[in-house]
């Protein structure tokens, strides 16, 4: 539930953030002169309004597209970031042992997201892995050590 509260928060900041500009935008730009007594909207009409709402548009996008990106490299249980990358396979054994592949964990061991290391076909999906009980398996080795 952390992970899409998150989520949800970041479009929210995205949001008020592109919404306080627009307002800034709309009080500190004059409005565009009339046409023969037409008051057109300035979207395609004045070069100005055109470029800066098609500049926060692209702002917007941008801004989205990287909280999506973050969002994949966050913990499904806990909604913290990833560590430690560990590169799984090698490039030069590709045909006998398949594609290498990065590993992120969680730091509190929640699970493991496997990203492709090569990509062929476009965006391929990464596929998560929930670690259950890898801290009781670690602590209950560790006992029968000791």
């Amino acid at each position: 539930m952390r992970y899409w509260g998150i989520f949800l928060l970041k479009l929210g900041v995205i949001y008020l953030l592109i919404r306080g500009l627009w307002l800034a935008l709309v009080a500190l730009l004059p409005p565009p002169a009339a046409f023969l007594y037409h008051h057109f909207r300035p979207f395609g009409h004045d070069l100005r309004w055109t470029v800066i709402i098609l500049a926060l548009f692209l702002l917007a996008c941008g801004l989205l597209y990287l909280a999506v990106w973050d969002q994949t490299m966050r913990c499904r249980s806990c909604g913290r970031r990833l560590r430690m990358p560990v590169l799984r396979g090698s490039y030069s054994k590709m045909l006998q042992e398949g594609r290498p592949q990065f590993e992120y964990i969680c730091p509190f061991g929640h699970g493991t997201l496997s990203v492709p290391g090569t990509r062929f076909q476009g965006r391929e999906p990464s596929s998560w892995r929930a670690n259950k009980g890898l801290w009781e398996h670690l602590i209950a080795a560790d006992r029968r050590q000791n």
